[in-house]
């Protein structure tokens, strides 16, 4: 007579539900992170001393940006390699001669020094998303350069080895002013 083995069997009919139960619970759970925006620290105060009052003209650039993505500079259309430099020969221009770290041409159409260089950016309900922070980063670069220059100029050293006291000098002979101005 022969003996068969009996083997015993695992019920696997409700295995399917388990996996089914383990991919929902870490579907839920899980977290996807997406750093997409634009990282900017709002003043706790007015960085200049007339914070309400009259902006003279040649003080304020104006950024728009339009539906379809074109970018106007005071009105001309402009690329958005070319914000950076722009940006940078407004805000350093030196324009009343009260600046002496400033390296501009003192041009009568642009800023009278930093402190009082203000960046006025518009854009259309239309205008995407990348090219808003596009811009935004171009704005970023030109403030950056300009802060570097001064801080190897003028304090002697890279911006990365400088005290919090330097840094905040550097913020103050500096200031990156923009205003965004309401979509119309």
């Amino acid at each position: 007579m022969r003996h068969s083995k009996l083997v015993p069997e695992v019920n696997a009919g409700s295995m399917a539900d388990i996996a089914f139960l383990l991919l929902i619970f870490f579907l839920v759970t899980a977290t996807i992170s997406s750093d997409e925006g634009i990282n900017r620290v709002l003043p706790k105060d007015c960085p200049t001393n007339d914070c309400g009052g009259i902006i003279a003209e040649r003080n304020i650039l104006r950024i728009a940006i339009n539906s379809t993505d074109d970018i106007l500079i005071e009105d001309e259309l402009v690329t958005l390699s070319e914000i950076k430099e722009i940006v940078k020969n407004f805000a350093d221009n030196n324009g009343d001669a009260s600046c002496n770290y400033c390296h501009g041409n003192k041009a009568s159409t642009a800023s009278d020094n930093p402190n009082k260089a203000v960046i006025s950016l518009q854009n259309s309900k239309q205008t995407t998303y990348k090219t808003f922070v596009a811009v935004q980063n171009e704005l970023t670069k030109a403030y950056y350069e300009l802060r570097q220059g001064y801080s190897l100029n003028v304090l002697g050293k890279p911006a990365v080895n400088l005290t919090t006291t330097e840094e905040n000098q550097v913020k103050k002979a500096y200031p990156f002013i923009i205003s965004e101005a309401e979509t119309k």
